[in-house]
């Protein structure tokens, strides 16, 4: 019998594997990161004059799910982006989204479903602390490929029904962080009935929402109501970092039904690090604000235009819907990213170390990921130097 799989026999970190991957020099003149889905436009001017106003707010320690201020101000959101009407006690302000995705399986994963493990799936590839968190409880993950014979997300129907029996979370990624891919509301509908069917919760990691070239994305919460779902039954999680550029605010949220959001909360008491209190005061008005997010989107929709144009030759380039990552098949990942780096001094992430083994394959394997952060000019030339090293 196969032992069950542990924390400590995860690979390592996808950065730390990256780092020891391209330990050569690149050639001369300044390297380019491409790797890091760390956002470079500029975030709102006024958010350090806030900051400064509440600064005397150090000297307390801060709320544990949110100061009222900022759990109304991402209620508003909510109603505005999506059309739902959310109460305060259904929101937990969170120290970065990544805090909640993991804290998440601590807060509602039984120890047991069914007399059994439980199971957590997990798309694949897939943001790595989705797989830490299942294996942190004890729980089973199950990698579900996300390629482009599923849309590049998860078919969790496809399942065994064993299998979706001890399922208790499922976690998906929309906008999908390799691929870009959306979840429209047909997939959400259908994930919410299968969940119905066989007794699980949805995990919606919605972080890359608000970056989008045509039509907003919808979003779990807004399928829920318009098909009166339980809202136990789905938690999304959403952020300023790529929808505000302010990934060192750390501030992101977590909604759903009040039950699960006072489960959580309650382990925030014991276990996590609110954000601090004049942070706080910024990201409530940073959700308040739609001005920012519009030029922010604006500013993407250019460099993907960019690299729909240079890419266009590029055998089996899939323009992605949304987020702010590329997506490129290689022969070879890791192959690929070493040429590039080498050759060019761009620095891209190979797909594998998003993605699991399992069936045999790494669906991530035969890709990179490029991520388009930098200013216009830097992208191009970083696009460039890419197409012409490896296609």
């Amino acid at each position: 019998m196969q032992e069950p799989e542990r924390f400590s026999d995860l690979p390592p970190y996808a950065f730390p594997r990256l780092r020891a991957l391209l330990d050569v020099h690149p050639p001369g003149g300044d390297p380019l990161a491409m790797s890091i889905g760390e956002p470079k436009h500029a975030f709102p001017a006024w958010v350090t004059d806030e900051i400064t106003a509440h600064a005397h707010e150090f000297n307390r320690y801060p709320v544990n799910e949110g100061r009222p201020e900022l759990l109304t101000a991402i209620c508003d959101w909510l109603g505005h982006r999506y059309g739902v009407v959310v109460q305060p006690e259904r929101v937990m302000a969170l120290n970065g989204t990544r805090e909640g995705l993991y804290n998440v399986a601590h807060a509602l994963c039984p120890e047991t479903k069914r007399g059994a493990r439980p199971v957590v799936l997990v798309p694949n590839p897939f943001y790595q602390v989705y797989a830490v968190a299942a294996l942190s409880v004890g729980a089973e993950p199950v990698f579900v490929p996300a390629t482009a014979a599923t849309g590049f997300l998860p078919d969790y129907a496809a399942l065994p029904a064993e299998v979706l029996d001890r399922t208790a979370l499922a976690y998906v990624c929309s906008p999908s962080n390799p691929q870009g891919a959306v979840a429209d509301r047909g997939y959400w509908a259908d994930l919410m009935a299968l969940a119905e069917k066989h007794d699980f919760r949805i995990v919606a990691d919605e972080c890359y929402s608000e970056i989008y070239r045509d039509a907003p994305p919808p979003g779990a919460l807004e399928v829920a109501a318009e098909r009166g779902t339980d809202p136990e039954r789905v938690l999304a999680f959403h952020s300023l970092s790529k929808r505000s550029n302010l990934p060192g605010l750390r501030s992101g949220f977590v909604a759903g039904g009040p039950g699960a959001i006072s489960r959580i909360r309650q382990l925030r008491n014991y276990a996590g690090a609110p954000l601090p209190m004049p942070l706080q005061a910024a990201a409530a008005k940073v959700w308040a604000d739609e001005a920012h997010v519009v030029e922010n989107r604006r500013l993407y929709a250019a460099k993907f235009d960019l690299a729909d144009r240079l890419m266009s030759g590029v055998p089996g380039y899939v323009s992605p819907q949304a987020g702010f990552f590329l997506w490129l098949p290689v022969p070879d990942g890791e192959a690929a990213a070493l040429k590039l780096w080498r050759e060019t001094g761009v620095r891209v992430l190979p797909g594998a170390y998003l993605g699991r083994a399992a069936g045999g394959a790494n669906p991530g394997a035969g890709f990179i990921r490029v991520a388009l952060v930098a200013p216009p000019t830097e992208t191009e030339a970083g696009l460039t130097a890419l197409r012409d090293c490896l296609y």
